[in-house]
């Protein structure tokens, strides 16, 4: 069955007439082009009697040829109406809710004289949420290049020298291996400046006997990683030592828990726990993870809310972190496949 046949299962199950779909990401999961359309529309739609239609600027219509779509395609110039190119009537539409803007949501209806508008956003994350073995070897690769980066970051680092210049230095030499687009802005953040989770990387300078951050990522023919390590340069105080130890203790014991049927809250909590008892409670503000594929950040949520279980074939990262002011922030994170029997870590540069 393809993922378009699972569409259109979906339709016929909650007796839709047909799907809208518009986020270019998942408009490439369904067909295999992907484009970034700017202000132009750019739409899937999958029908209940099973003719998929591509809109796409008249421009892309050659390319999306090539690609390997073989439903209709509807392309139209910047000086037509693209609906008046396909008249349909549905009197129920599925939409990606999350994403549609009102102003096309009237354009459907009076396009399409839609009476009832139901979402097909969860239906979409449930079908992305397990990978195939293409998307997880896709994902593997991704992960092997971000231990690459990383690589070449320790290996870049010195006495003196800004951050911002560590993280040109790995994204200007990771392109030597065919590496284009990274996931997210490369963080490379130096002591106690990795105390802000999200830090912005900047002119501070590396000194000597303090932790340095690296959370980063890569894009391998759409496919995500996102890693963090963070390495000694010298040798920082006991105080940051301790909370390495600890958030290594958390990371490795919640990894070490993944299997499927086991509860996502679960796995947030077994390294929650260790980081409490340790007394950094407070000092780990986030949730343990997420899901990993087509995007960096994407379904499921690994934390304390999710009652979901694990399935073999989800990605996730697995990132304890304690941020401590003034003194040392610390996080680790690795791309963690479930499968059949446990896990599988994806991301291998050491710890």
């Amino acid at each position: 069955m393809t993922k378009i046949d699972e569409i259109i299962k979906v339709l016929q199950q909650q007796n839709a007439d047909a799907a809208w779909i518009t986020t270019p990401l998942n408009i490439y999961y369904f067909t295999g082009y992907r484009s970034e359309p700017h202000e132009r529309l750019f739409a899937l739609l999958i029908q209940a009697d099973g003719e998929p239609v591509l809109f796409c600027p008249k421009m892309e219509v050659e390319e999306v040829k090539a690609s390997p779509y073989e439903g209709k395609i509807i392309g139209y110039l910047d000086t037509q109406n693209p609906f008046d190119l396909y008249p349909q009537t549905f009197t129920t539409l599925l939409i990606e809710s999350e994403h549609l803007t009102v102003k096309r949501q009237r354009e459907l209806s009076q396009a399409f004289n839609v009476q009832v508008y139901s979402d097909i956003d969860q239906s979409i994350k449930d079908l992305r949420n397990i990978k195939s073995y293409e998307e997880v070897t896709k994902i593997k690769k991704a992960a092997e290049l971000a231990d690459k980066c990383i690589e070449i970051g320790v290996a870049y680092l010195k006495e003196g020298v800004e951050e911002r210049d560590v993280v040109n230095h790995i994204e200007n030499e990771i392109k030597k291996y065919g590496v284009n687009e990274m996931s997210f802005d490369t963080m490379v953040l130096f002591g106690d400046h990795a105390a802000s989770p999200h830090g912005t990387p900047g002119n501070r300078k590396l000194k000597q006997n303090e932790y340095v951050l690296f959370d980063l990522g890569v894009v391998y023919e759409h496919y995500c990683s996102d890693m963090t390590r963070t390495v000694k340069f010298g040798n920082p105080s006991e105080d940051a030592q301790n909370i390495y130890k600890t958030v290594l203790k958390a990371e490795q014991s919640a990894i070490e828990a993944i299997k499927p049927g086991v509860m996502i809250k679960n796995i947030d909590k077994i390294a929650r726990d260790i980081i409490s008892e340790a007394g950094y409670g407070d000092y780990f503000p986030h949730r343990l993870g997420h899901g990993l594929g087509l995007e960096e950040h994407e379904y499921q949520d690994v934390s304390s809310a999710n009652e979901n279980p694990l399935e073999a074939g989800m990605v996730i990262t697995i990132e304890p972190g304690i941020y401590v002011p003034d003194v040392a922030g610390v996080r680790i994170e690795d791309d963690i496949l479930v499968t059949e029997n446990g896990y599988e870590i994806l991301t291998k540069y050491q710890k």
